[in-house]
């Protein structure tokens, strides 16, 4: 593609993204004309400039949520499992629309961002077949005086906020479940990216969403927008997905409305090899758990744990792989690695860089930012990661890889359960017990046993620790927005 046809296309679908608010079914403008410039990372530029709600902004949502609450409540759970399908229909249809916008204001590979669509567009697929499906009892007491009914019902309005590394499988994984429970959302996308769920929006608007079932607010003052709707007690519930920091404050508040919380935050993966590991199955899975999104996810491997009998074979073949790949823009030919999300976050990978490599590890290939437009770091490897350095404490959220060794399995489970987080693990062993072990001894609430992706729209997404409390996705993704009811009916 041409650079002047490329310009063309991405103008284009550019267009066609919403600038204002949605609130109450209706785009529409900040309170006081207020707009918010969103950025292409890789080139530093500008892409489109779209409103930026107030607070009063958000209280507006929320009451068009309130209002909405009990008519969708009291819609047909098959009308909408049927929106949801649709939407997941359309979505396919628009797949490369959807994969070119996510690359331009997150910048990850126009691949990964293909690969994201079709992730987060089951989402929409799996909640649509589960709105059909919630379910109570009814049986008869045990001292056979009453008959008791346990009933769902939806939560009510719900607030959800998403993070900037996965713009559409975020609001797809918080959305769909909502609307198939029943509930009403208030979405705030992240400031980076929020243009990603606005377009998704106007996807639900095409596939017959009521007029204040979802309404988008996109603000630059997260905290000051989130803090007025998190106290209103009409609003009753919360979802989160980011920062430890971040959801402890958002758990402070909504304790005080007693609000239903799902809080999916900070990860610390450690990444187990053990002796008789496959080693080629166990590079390709740490190229996937460590560099897919250029390493800014929560479920990316942060820390690798090398048995000593392997860790040099290990690390010679993955440096060969990381070598290799392509660094650029998401949207050029074999791109592999695009840049982080901005400035900070090149100086945060950085620092933990250097403070591992000042404490005795060595550099294997890059290690160094790369100069030039955009916020690009080198892919990373480094080998001899020392116990305190900061990187096996702090999440790197960039494409380095660190090894550390151990002895035996003790040692592994020891280094790995030690941190404060419990997201996500990866184990690789041709010890079947072994790996049976790791599963009762690893405190992480995903596993991924000889795999390097765990993420499955059918599967509860969450940790343990301070990884978060509640789930996404799976049986157990719905039930996040419905209460459970019991009612007693005297036999006589």
């Amino acid at each position: 593609m041409t650079d002047t046809l490329q310009n063309t296309t991405e103008s284009a679908l550019l267009g066609r993204v919403a600038d204002g608010l949605l609130i109450g079914g209706e785009w529409v403008p900040a309170e006081g004309g207020r707009t918010l410039a969103v950025s292409d990372p890789s080139t530093g530029r500008t892409i489109k400039e779209i409103a930026d709600a107030s607070p009063a902004d958000g209280i507006r949502a929320l009451d068009a949520a309130v209002a909405a609450q009990e008519g969708w409540a009291a819609t047909a759970p098959r009308e909408r499992g049927e929106l949801l399908r649709r939407a997941f229909d359309l979505l396919q249809a628009r797949k490369e629309d959807f994969a070119l916008l996510m690359t331009l204001e997150m910048g990850k590979p126009l691949q990964e961002a293909r690969g994201e669509v079709a992730y987060g567009g089951e989402f929409l697929r799996w909640f649509g077949e589960e709105a059909v499906r919630i379910s109570g009892r009814y049986g008869l007491n045990p001292e056979g005086t009453g008959r008791m009914i346990v009933s769902q019902r939806p939560v009510g309005p719900s607030f959800l906020i998403t993070p900037w590394n996965f713009p559409l499988a975020m609001a797809t994984r918080k959305i769909a479940p909502a609307l198939a429970a029943g509930c009403t959302v208030v979405i705030k996308p992240p400031a980076l990216t929020p243009l990603t769920t606005i377009a998704f929006a106007q996807l639900l608007e095409e596939a017959g969403l009521p007029k204040g079932v979802v309404n988008v607010i996109p603000t630059s003052t997260s905290s000051k927008v989130s803090a007025p709707i998190i106290a209103d007690p009409r609003l009753r519930k919360l979802s989160f997905t980011g920062s430890t920091e971040v959801g402890r404050a958002l758990m402070q508040q909504a304790a005080q409305g007693i609000l239903r919380t799902s809080m999916e935050l900070g990860g610390n993966a450690p990444f187990v090899i053990f002796e008789d590991a496959d080693l080629d199955r166990a590079v390709d899975g740490a190229m996937i758990a460590k560099f897919r999104n250029i390493g800014q996810a929560c479920t990316a491997a942060n820390r690798f744990l090398v048995h000593e009998a392997v860790a040099d074979e290990f690390a010679k073949r993955v440096a060969e792989r990381v070598r290799a790949m392509k660094v650029g823009r998401g949207t050029e030919e074999g791109v592999n690695i695009g840049p982080l999300i901005d400035a900070k976050a090149v100086a945060s990978t950085d620092d933990l860089v250097q403070d591992a490599v000042g404490r005795g590890a060595t550099v294997l290939t890059g290690g160094t930012r790369i100069d030039g437009d955009g916020t690009f770091y080198a892919p990373t490897v480094l080998a001899g990661v020392a116990v305190g350095s900061r990187m096996l404490r702090e999440e790197i959220f960039g494409p380095v890889l660190g090894i550390t060794t151990f002895a035996d399995e003790d040692e592994a489970v020891r280094l790995a359960n030690a941190t404060e987080y419990g997201l996500v693990s990866y184990v690789f062993t041709q010890d079947l017990a072994r790996g049976h072990r790791m599963i009762e001894r690893l405190a992480t609430g995903m596993m991924g046993l000889n795999t390097g992706l765990v993420s499955n729209a059918a599967a509860p997404f969450g940790g343990v620790k301070q990884s978060g409390i509640g789930r996404e996705g799976g049986l157990e993704g719905i039930h996040e927005y419905l209460d459970t009811k019991y009612t007693l009916i005297p036999v006589s």
